[in-house]
């Protein structure tokens, strides 16, 4: 029994760990909320994907010659 508690408390580190990166990355970008005011600290992991790519996507230039794709 203790074998499992292990692993189950070391996959929700694992994911916590990887919560905090992209909270990380979202204060870099200056994300404090998404688009319904809440705050990134109370959002769960899939939440905070999908507000990262939302952010990285708006950081884009396009109209820079290279990223004429996105137009």
């Amino acid at each position: 029994m203790g074998i499992l508690y292990d692993s189950v408390k070391n996959a929700s580190l694992h994911q916590e760990m990887k919560r905090n990166m992209i909270i990380e990355r979202l204060e870099a970008l200056k994300v404090t909320q998404n688009q319904f005011k809440e705050s990134i600290y109370t959002l769960d992991y899939e939440e905070l994907k999908t507000l990262l790519v939302l952010s990285e996507m708006r950081q884009v230039d396009i109209d820079h010659p290279s990223h004429k794709w996105f137009r």
